[in-house]
């Protein structure tokens, strides 16, 4: 490593902790070690922080508190989503509507669900990561029970337009889950504004601990509350209303409750200062460095996110190379990437699977400084440039691609 100070630009895949939220963790392991289900004092003094944490996470989507589920991670509550929904309403119908370019705690569920009889849509999207809300209408059947499309893609940044396909899914008296785990805490979301009846976030992306998330499930009924359209996958204790049996983890998710309340209070002018150095990046980089691109939508993305392709070498370079500099970064989603195969999402999005391997996903976050943006963009084009000397694919053999796949935000 040259550089004396590590430059984390990978926030993408995780946040450090915020050392307010490891002060709360820590003071709460000393302090608050009951079982919240317990009848004695110790036990119920875990309640109280466990009822205080549910209304404030409730707030970040404007909720109510007893909709908050809390389970070990965004992966888990996709799993509850997914599974609950389609388990429970089977005598309905056997079909849901998903995409293409879903993470793999969405897709694999769903491909699991195909070899139970169930059918699945995966929907396509544009260029810039973008379901069509017409092909979404048009692919809804009597037997449609579940629509289930994230909220901001975790590799692309892209955001999805959640809003209008609530509408559809209302429309349609169709279940709507979002998988929010990149979105939560980032930009605003209002669960009744957008018609969302689940949805999914977990701590580790904003800067709280990692092995805590949360589902939130829409009251149905009076009658049958949640349990009106969803049931549980796993069984055990009453905890979390049956939905989650498992002692519940009260440290970790104070945790996640200062977390978000830290997101909530600083999103607004935290989304402007990483939106300017976001753009930052994707100007200098675009317009400084040859056969250079930007992967996702320019505008309508996560504050943080940055996906950039280079052609003629590969992103898992780029990235070995930067971590000598002493700069993290990724080629995309963290859960692939010791893969080989080309991002699904890259090649949803249209790209050969050679560019795909080529890109490059930045993701800013809340300790990111100017000055680490600087660094990177001195030390960026150097390993660009020396990659691409080395590499076979370098300019002379540009037959290795389509020259209308080029057509990105150059």
């Amino acid at each position: 490593m040259n550089n004396s100070k590590y430059i984390y630009l990978d926030n993408a895949a995780t946040t450090p902790m915020d050392p307010r939220v490891i002060e709360e963790v820590s003071k709460h392991f000393r302090e608050t070690y009951g079982n919240s289900s317990s009848l004695h004092s110790v036990g119920q003094k875990a309640g109280q922080i466990l009822l205080k944490s549910r209304e404030l996470i409730a707030s970040v989507i404007n909720v109510k508190r007893d909709d908050i589920f809390f389970t070990s991670s965004g992966t888990e509550a996709d799993n509850i989503a997914i599974f609950g929904v389609a388990l429970k309403n089977q005598n309905r119908g056997n079909h849901i509507i998903t995409t293409s370019i879903e993470h793999h705690a969405v897709e694999n569920p769903c491909k699991e669900l195909e070899k139970r009889n169930f059918k699945v849509t995966f929907l396509p999207v544009d260029k810039y990561g973008i379901i069509s809300i017409k092909e979404l209408e048009n692919a809804i059947t009597k037997k449609t029970i579940l629509i289930s499309i994230m909220f901001a893609n975790n590799e692309i940044g892209t955001i999805e337009p959640i809003k209008e396909i609530g509408t559809i899914a209302k429309k349609y008296n169709v279940i709507f889950h979002t998988d929010a785990v990149q979105a939560f805490g980032k930009v605003p979301i209002d669960v009744d504004d957008m018609n969302i009846d689940l949805l999914s976030a977990s701590a580790h992306k904003l800067y709280g601990p990692k092995g805590v998330g949360m589902l939130y499930i829409r009251n149905k009924g009076i009658k049958e509350g949640w349990g009106k359209f969803i049931q549980p996958i796993m069984f055990g204790g009453g905890h979390e209303r049956d939905m989650r049996p498992s002692t519940v983890n009260v440290p970790g998710i104070a945790g996640f409750t200062k977390a978000a309340e830290l997101a909530l209070e600083e999103m607004e002018q935290e989304s402007q200062r990483q939106i300017k150095l976001r753009d930052k990046i994707i100007k200098w980089v675009t317009e400084n460095i040859e056969d250079s691109y930007l992967n996702g939508h320019p505008t309508l993305r996560l504050p943080n996110n940055v996906n950039l392709g280079f052609k003629y070498i590969e992103g898992e370079s780029i990235v070995l190379d930067l971590d000598i500099e002493g700069i993290a970064t990724s080629t995309g989603s963290a859960c692939s990437s010791k893969s080989l195969d080309p991002s699904h999402v890259l090649i949803g999005i249209g790209l050969k699977p050679e560019e795909a391997h080529g890109s490059l996903r930045v993701s800013l976050g809340r300790f990111t400084t100017e000055e680490d943006v600087k660094y990177f963009l001195e030390k960026l084009p150097v390993v660009i440039e020396r990659l691409r000397k080395l590499s076979p694919l370098k300019k002379g053999v540009k037959y290795m691609f389509d020259k209308n796949s080029t057509d990105h935000q150059r």
